[in-house]
């Protein structure tokens, strides 16, 4: 699993990004599955979505660097956890493609997308009219836009938030690589974020949060 991206977003933070070229018993030799998790796998076809869930396990791993069992849970609205840790984390992945973030600190959420034109079609439904005539039809524009919602709803955890209706991604100038803010209603009431982004070269977006 080759490393494409490793990056210490502060000193209590971290972000990688593997290229999975591993099989499916590669991935599962590397790991310390208990039952539960071996009765979950079982109900994955082989395929790109087992992949994905042994990868991320073994990336989180390797950030841990431990050899120890790690008990990663995932709660009642979906977030992954650690069982008896102080650690956040976030987990994603898309196609060829792993990612993790580790906070020790703050909260996390981090998302990867590969870009398809296919965005197009539900632009509509996750970006208000502002954003929507800020953006226009750029689709790394729109990948942004996607990518830093699903990383915000990531990190606040919880069920309720939409995309569309409280989030809102502020104008921004589209680079390579960049920040952007976002206001996000929350029902404790509205907080202004700074979300992160980069474009890799073979194509896929990346959206991350720390707060």
């Amino acid at each position: 699993m080759p490393v494409i991206y490793n990056k210490d977003v502060d000193d209590q933070t971290t972000l990688a990004v593997w290229k999975i070229e591993e099989r499916e018993e590669d991935l599962i030799s590397g790991l310390q599955l208990k039952q539960h998790e071996l009765d979950f796998l079982a109900t994955l076809n082989n395929g790109k979505r087992l992949l994905h869930w042994l990868s991320t396990r073994l990336l989180l791993r390797t950030m841990l660097n431990t050899a120890d069992y790690i008990d990663c849970r995932i709660d009642e609205h979906g977030k992954p956890y650690l069982v008896n840790s102080d650690y956040t984390i976030s987990l994603s992945h898309s196609f060829d493609y792993a990612v993790v973030m580790i906070g020790k600190k703050n909260g996390v959420g981090v998302d990867i997308e590969r870009i398809e034109p296919k965005i197009h079609r539900i632009q509509q439904k996750f970006l208000s009219a502002p954003e929507l005539l800020h953006i226009g039809d750029n689709t790394d524009g729109l990948y942004v836009c996607w990518c830093v919602k699903e990383a915000i709803y990531k990190w606040y955890g919880k069920k309720g938030l939409e995309f569309k209706k409280h989030i809102h991604i502020q104008p921004f100038d589209l680079k390579e690589e960049g920040t952007l803010t976002a206001f996000v209603d929350l029902p404790q009431g509205r907080r202004i974020l700074t979300a992160s982004y980069f474009k890799t070269a073979d194509g896929y977006m990346l959206g991350y949060i720390v707060a």
